[in-house]
């Protein structure tokens, strides 16, 4: 079972119907306990960063993301959910989860001929080989939309790029951590590979004895 985060933020039926698609059981909920008994994490979210960052505060789910992710639990960020993985973002003056050791820059053009926020369809480059990609091939497409991206401390961190005036973080990843900026919940076929292969990591988390 994955666990989908409910902290008042994000496409969580989108989500759910997703891994429904793929025969995968998942739960929307704050409830730690039943967190703390699933096979993956995913961390949703749209909106701004403070929001979401208080929103965890208040929810309580800030410390028990980062008890799961230190005992190995896979876990997924997606949009506002990946920049929360982060260290803390130019849109807000909150802490983030710390995860990734990374922090959100505004988009910013030398002229006005790019619109912000970066929104639609729009390829990606894979930068390394990871689980999560595995049997991705072809020109990839997912739907962005967000005025803010990853700038990471290490370049080894970034699992895809994306170019918009420039090349962006798309993807970021640390060990059993993994944010993506765009929304694979909107991507049709492209994003159901992505939740696809997020599944088997979880299910092998699972089997190892990880979760329940």
């Amino acid at each position: 079972m994955i666990a989908i985060l409910d902290y008042g933020l994000g496409n969580l039926g989108s989500i759910s119907n997703m891994l429904k698609v793929i025969g995968e059981k998942s739960k929307i909920t704050s409830d730690k306990n039943i967190i703390k008994t699933a096979d993956g994490i995913i961390l949703p979210g749209v909106g701004a960063f403070d929001a979401g960052m208080s929103r965890l505060d208040e929810t309580g789910l800030t410390e028990i993301i980062k008890a799961e992710a230190q005992d190995g639990v896979p876990i997924l960020g997606i949009c506002l959910g990946m920049q929360l993985l982060g260290r803390c973002s130019e849109e807000g003056s909150l802490s983030g989860l710390s995860l990734i050791p990374f922090e959100c820059k505004r988009f910013r053009f030398n002229d006005n001929a790019l619109k912000i926020p970066h929104m639609g369809w729009d390829t990606v480059d894979f930068k390394k080989q990871h689980p999560i990609l595995q049997g991705l091939a072809g020109q990839q497409r997912y739907y962005f939309v967000h005025s803010y991206h990853a700038v990471c401390d290490e370049s080894a961190d970034v699992l895809m790029t994306c170019d918009y005036g420039y090349e962006f973080a798309a993807a970021v990843v640390k060990d059993n951590v993994i944010g993506m900026q765009f929304h694979p919940e909107k991507s049709h076929d492209f994003g159901l590979a992505i939740f696809s292969n997020f599944v088997k990591i979880c299910r092998e988390y699972g089997n190892r004895g990880g979760g329940m």
